[in-house]
């Protein structure tokens, strides 16, 4: 099955969810555990997210050039 790519805000809002679900206690461990997992999962794909677009951003500025914003 291939992932589904989602974005850092997706991965965000989804963050939030799962840390609102775990603060308020209703989840046995398992749940929780499992919520837990998913959440570290997120985080590493918006980690590499991050990764890639520092990199797409070093190649844009490689001629060593300041960038405006």
């Amino acid at each position: 099955m291939e992932e589904k790519r989602t974005s850092i805000e997706e991965n965000l809002k989804e963050l939030e969810t799962i840390i609102s679900g775990l603060e308020h206690g209703d989840l046995t461990l398992e749940e929780s555990l499992k919520e837990f997992e998913k959440g570290v999962g997120l985080v590493k794909a918006s980690n590499e997210l991050l990764n890639e677009a520092e990199k797409r951003i070093r190649v844009l500025t490689e001629d060593g050039g300041e960038v405006e914003l």
